[in-house]
């Protein structure tokens, strides 16, 4: 499985970004696909997930009510939208495929590249 993550770029704060996470190869419903973010000089952390298999999701306190993430089985694709950015969001963004769901990094197999968000004014 491959992963590709987009969407990333600046923006002021207050402002909203869509990511984007295409995944090649099979999905299976038993799936979780995560994001994560890592800002300098800190450890990745949880953003968010989603089961592959059913609607549910995850967030992380930091974003949770201002962050959606959805999924389209479709074209195999995850997608955070992030809204009311603030610059505490500024990180390298990267989308995970695991088995189950955790909150822990390396709980999860397979890696996107990342995508930075920038929130600055």
């Amino acid at each position: 499985v491959q992963l590709q993550a987009s969407g990333g770029g600046l923006v002021q704060p207050g402002g909203s970004l869509r990511l984007s996470c295409a995944a090649s190869g099979r999905i299976f419903s038993s799936h979780v696909m995560a994001w994560f973010r890592q800002a300098p000089g800190k450890e990745r952390e949880f953003v968010a997930a989603i089961r592959w298999g059913s609607e549910r999701t995850y967030y992380a306190d930091s974003v949770k009510g201002r962050s959606t993430i959805s999924k389209n089985n479709a074209v195999n694709t995850v997608y955070l939208q992030m809204n009311t950015l603030k610059p505490e969001d500024t990180a390298v963004y990267s989308c995970a495929r695991g088995n189950s769901l955790a909150y822990r990094s390396d709980e999860y197999t397979y890696w996107g590249q990342g995508t930075l968000v920038t929130v600055s004014s």
